[in-house]
């Protein structure tokens, strides 16, 4: 696992820089979000080394780079997935760029299980994520009300060989009908960001609950993350009480409150977000950075099971059931 995460901003100092206000504060319950001056896939890079001297892996191990992010990169018509590749790794495997905003690192995930799966001569994976939120594009406060965006980059190392964990299960549920939470009736631009700068979560998404009815839409919202939560402890063999911690998206309390804890029926204190709430939503890179804090924290102990449940944009939502096999 390897996670970079730049310094954390108190929510209380970024109250007194006007950055944003004491309501928002106490309904997400942010404590601090992480502010960076890097660029994601410059982060990336960084947790990506940590994971490869964790994992013990050297260039020709590397069979596939898989980099995930939500927002801009740091250049146009660009690569970022090679950059990856080039400043952690230094091989020539196959590298792509995944796009699917938060559930992007476990889309990435996913997809090279398949392709380890493919071809019994593959040895492993890298995964990354990496995303810096700022103005003018994005008010890491404001763009998408009860998120904070946090920045930070995360990896993970997939192996054939062996590992610290096994994959029990994996599961995604897609319901494309809600894409256009994203979308609303915005015609469709020539160039980023030329509807409304900063970008705006909020107004597509009133859009789509004026069309739809909000009881359709939250219904649509809890059927696929419980679908995919269930499903997943069903190929697993595994209760849901049987789960010794759950990984969950950084999101304000309030989201989490709907999403997880309620829907899900799951105890915070079982889950990641205590420290979540202090680190902000890395985008594409929640899931891999909670692993990798309860990695650091020595929290993981053999014969463990654990989930990792994500969500993202377009919509999906995929969970992994994972077993513990050494300590990491």
């Amino acid at each position: 696992m390897g996670l970079h995460l730049p310094p954390a901003m108190p929510a209380e100092e970024a109250v007194r820089q006007g950055l944003t206000d004491e309501w928002t504060v106490r309904r997400t319950r942010m404590r601090s979000v992480c502010v960076g001056t890097q660029a994601g896939p410059q982060m990336a890079v960084e947790a990506a080394r940590e994971a490869l001297r964790h994992a013990d892996a050297a260039p020709h191990d590397i069979d596939l780079v898989l980099h995930a992010s939500s927002y801009f990169q740091g250049y146009d018509l660009w690569a970022p997935a090679s950059y990856v590749q080039r400043e952690a790794v230094g091989n020539a495997c196959l590298s792509l760029a995944v796009e699917q905003l938060s559930n992007g690192g476990m889309a990435a995930l996913e997809l090279a299980v398949a392709y380890l799966r493919a071809d019994a001569s593959r040895h492993s994976a890298l995964v990354t994520t990496g995303d810096r939120f700022c103005l003018p594009g994005i008010d890491r406060w404001t763009t998408d009300p009860g998120t904070v965006l946090g920045d930070g980059g995360t990896a993970i190392v997939l192996s054939t060989a062996g590992g610290f964990a096994l994959i029990r299960s994996l599961v995604t549920v897609s319901d494309p009908v809600l894409e256009k939470m994203g979308r609303g009736d915005d015609p469709f631009a020539t160039a980023p960001m030329e509807t409304r700068t900063p970008i705006s979560v909020e107004e597509p998404r009133a859009r789509l609950v004026k069309e739809m009815g909000m009881s359709e839409l939250i219904d649509r919202l809890h059927t696929g993350q419980r679908e995919a939560f269930e499903q997943a402890l069903l190929e697993a063999d595994v209760k849901q009480e049987d789960l010794d911690w759950t990984v969950l998206p950084h999101l304000g309390r309030a989201k989490m409150d709907f999403q997880f804890f309620s829907a899900l029926g799951l105890d915070p204190e079982r889950t990641t977000w205590p420290w979540g709430s202090g680190v902000g939503h890395l985008g594409a890179g929640d899931m891999f950075a909670g692993l990798a804090h309860l990695t650091r924290t020595g929290a993981l102990r053999p014969g463990q099971m654990g989930a990792l449940v994500s969500a993202g944009g377009g919509f999906a939502w995929t969970v992994a059931v994972l077993q513990v096999l050494t300590a990491a």
